[in-house]
């Protein structure tokens, strides 16, 4: 088994929608730290589990420099992000989202 993470930085405001009082109910940002974790049995053709720049692309892009409430359909918590890049990333089945030291969640696929 092959195995490719990628960590990436990307800078994002949201705010979350919670059942409780909160101050993060109120638009904040964070400087997230993301890290996309691939695997393949074997190689693609170009000798690759996922090109490094397909991942950064397909979470930078997406989310860079964003309200994630304006480009995300779902509740914009840190579990919930980690799933979604999980879901867009060939080959992915592991994403780490820290929103700031100390505060990381993951989502693995079983």
């Amino acid at each position: 088994m092959y195995y490719v993470s990628k960590r990436i930085e990307i800078s994002a405001a949201h705010r979350l929608e919670l059942s409780y009082p909160s101050k993060c109910t109120q638009l904040h940002g964070h400087n997230w730290i993301v890290t996309v974790h691939c695997r393949a049995a074997e190689l693609n053709a170009d000798g690759m589990v996922t090109d490094f720049s397909l991942i950064k692309q397909a979470v930078a892009e997406t989310l860079d420099h964003r309200c994630l409430n304006d480009v995300l359909p779902f509740n914009p918590t840190a579990e919930n992000i980690a799933r979604h890049i999980c879901s867009i990333v060939p080959n992915c089945y592991r994403v780490d989202v820290a929103e700031s030291e100390g505060n990381t969640a993951s989502y693995v696929e079983e």
